[in-house]
C-alpha cells in the first residue's frame, strides 16, 4: 500500500519532470511528432496541462475549458509559464487535503489519496517523457519516479485500457529493461522510440 506522503512526493517529482522538459523545448520544436502518434508536441503539452487541471478541478469543483482528448495544436505565448500555473494550483490542492483522506475525487473516480496523487503523477510523467523524446532531450523517466507510479499503474491501467482505450496496448519490454522502461512499455509506449530519421540506441 502506498503511503499518503509518498503519493504527494511522486506527484511533486512528476510535476518537476514535466515542467523541466517543457521549459527546455525550443520554440521551433513544438510541431514535431510524438509517441502519441496522432499528436504533435504542442498537443501533448495541451493534453497534459488540461489533464492536470482536471485532477485539480475534480477536488475543487469546475471543469477544464477544453477537451483533453481533442487538444489544440497551438501554443500559449509562454507555454512553460502557463503550465507552471496549473501545476502549482494542482500541487497546492493536493497538499491541502487531509493526510488520511480515503476517497479523493479524480477524473478516474474516487481513489485513496496516495493513488489519486500517483494517478495524476502517472499522467504528467508519461507525457513529460513523450515530449522529451520527441524534442530530442536527454531527460529519461527516472527509475525512482517509475517505482512511485507502478502501484497505481497496476491498479488502474488495464481497466482504463480495456474500457476507455486511453492507453495503447501494452508492449513487451526489451531484454535487460529497467523499471522505467518496463513502465513505459506497460503504458503502451516503446521505451526506445525516436523520431523518424533519428538514430535509435
Amino acid at each position: 500500500m502506498m503511503e499518503n506522503s509518498q503519493g504527494i512526493e511522486v506527484l511533486t517529482r512528476a510535476h518537476d519532470y514535466l515542467a523541466e522538459v517543457v521549459a527546455a523545448v525550443p520554440r521551433a520544436a513544438w510541431g514535431v511528432p510524438t509517441p502519441c502518434s496522432a499528436w504533435t508536441a504542442r498537443q501533448v503539452l495541451n493534453h497534459a496541462r488540461i489533464d492536470q487541471q482536471a485532477y485539480g478541478f475534480a477536488i475543487t469543483g469546475g471543469r477544464p475549458a477544453s477537451d483533453p482528448f481533442d487538444p489544440k495544436d497551438a501554443l500559449d505565448a509562454d507555454p512553460a509559464a502557463e503550465l507552471d500555473k496549473v501545476l502549482r494550483t494542482v500541487a497546492d490542492t493536493y497538499a491541502g487535503l487531509p493526510a488520511d483522506a480515503e476517497q479523493v475525487p479524480t477524473p478516474l473516480g474516487p481513489l485513496p489519496l496516495p493513488f489519486a496523487a500517483a494517478a495524476a503523477a502517472m499522467d504528467a510523467a508519461a507525457h513529460a517523457w513523450d515530449i522529451a523524446v520527441a524534442t530530442g532531450q536527454d531527460r529519461p523517466l527516472s527509475g525512482e519516479l517509475a517505482e512511485g507510479i507502478w502501484p497505481v499503474a497496476e491498479r488502474l491501467v488495464d481497466h482504463l485500457r480495456d474500457s476507455y482505450k486511453v492507453f495503447a496496448p501494452a508492449l513487451e519490454p526489451a531484454q535487460g529493461h529497467d523499471r522505467a522502461e518496463a513502465l513505459l512499455a506497460f503504458l503502451g509506449r516503446d521505451p526506445h522510440w525516436a523520431p523518424a530519421g533519428a538514430s535509435r540506441m
